[in-house]
C-alpha cells in the first residue's frame, strides 16, 4: 500500500484536486466555492488530507469549536467526511487517514474525535461498524442519526440542543446548505429547476457562518432538508431522489 499522503495547505490549494469532485464539470463551480471555503478554515485549523493520486481518498476534519455543525464538546476533533471509493478499497487507506487523525489529536491535546453516523449506514456518512473497530462508540443520538465519539479523557461531545427541534415552520420544501461540499451547488440548481417546472415550493437557507451552523434546528454536516415542516435527511438531493422524497 502506498502511503504516499498529502495535506491541503495555503501554498497548495489552488494546484491540487479535492477527490470527490476530481473532473465532472458540472461540479467545477461547487469546487471553486469549496476552495474559497478552506482558504477561511485552513488557519483555523481545518485539515484536508488525500491520498497523492488521482482518486476519491481523503479525511477532513477540524477542531470542533470551528466545525460548522450543530454540535457541542470540551476540546475535541470533529471529522467532516473519511472517503475511499471505486479501486482505492481495501486497500488499507481508511484506516491510515483515519489513524493519522486520531494521532493528530491526541498530539494536539485534544479531549477526543467524534463523527456524525447513523443506526444503519447511509448515504454520505461514515459506516458506523468501521468506526467501532477504532474505539468509536456513540455519545449521542437523535433518532436513527448518531454521534460516535472516541474519548482520551472521559469527556463526550453531544447534538447542541437546537438540533432537537427537527421541525421548520414552513410547508415549502426547505434546505439549509452550506458550500463546503463541492457537490452542492449542482444539486441547488437541479432542486431549483425541478421544483420551478413543477410548481413546488421551495426555500433555500444557505448556512454561510459558523453561528448559523451552530444553530440549524437540526442534523446538520453541510446539508439538511425539511419537508411538510419536519426534518426529512442529510442526504444530499438531486433530481432524482429530490422524486423519492416527495412522491414516496
Amino acid at each position: 500500500m502506498s502511503e504516499s499522503f498529502l495535506n491541503i495547505a495555503l501554498d497548495n490549494l489552488d494546484n491540487e484536486h479535492l477527490c470527490c469532485a476530481i473532473a465532472d464539470k458540472k461540479h467545477q463551480c461547487g469546487v471553486a466555492a469549496k476552495k474559497q471555503w478552506l482558504k477561511e478554515r485552513i488557519p483555523e485549523g481545518h485539515v484536508f488530507r488525500k491520498l497523492d493520486q488521482k482518486g476519491k481518498v481523503f479525511i477532513e476534519y477540524a477542531p470542533l469549536e470551528t466545525a460548522w455543525v450543530p454540535i457541542e464538546g470540551d476540546n475535541y476533533i470533529y471529522i467532516y467526511c473519511l472517503w475511499v471509493s471505486g479501486s482505492f478499497k481495501g486497500k488499507g487507506y481508511a484506516k491510515s487517514l483515519l489513524s493519522y487523525c486520531i494521532e493528530d489529536a491526541k498530539a494536539q491535546g485534544k479531549s477526543g474525535v467524534c463523527i456524525l453516523s447513523s443506526k444503519k449506514k447511509k448515504p454520505y456518512l461514515s459506516e458506523k461498524r468501521f468506526m467501532e473497530k477504532f474505539g468509536f462508540q456513540v455519545a449521542d443520538n437523535i433518532g436513527e442519526y448518531e454521534l460516535l465519539s472516541i474519548s482520551f479523557n472521559g469527556k463526550e461531545p453531544s447534538f447542541a440542543e437546537n438540533t432537537k427541534i427537527q421541525s421548520y415552520n414552513s410547508n415549502k420544501l426547505t434546505i439549509y446548505y452550506g458550500l463546503q461540499c463541492p457537490y452542492i451547488p449542482n444539486c441547488i440548481e437541479q432542486i431549483r429547476n425541478f421544483c420551478m417546472d413543477n410548481q413546488i415550493p421551495v426555500e433555500f437557507i444557505q448556512v454561510d457562518s459558523l453561528e448559523k451552523a451552530k444553530a440549524v434546528p437540526c442534523i446538520f454536516n453541510n446539508w439538511a432538508v425539511f419537508y411538510n415542516g419536519k426534518f426529512e435527511t442529510v442526504h444530499l438531493l438531486n433530481e432524482g431522489y429530490l422524486k423519492k422524497l416527495l412522491y414516496h
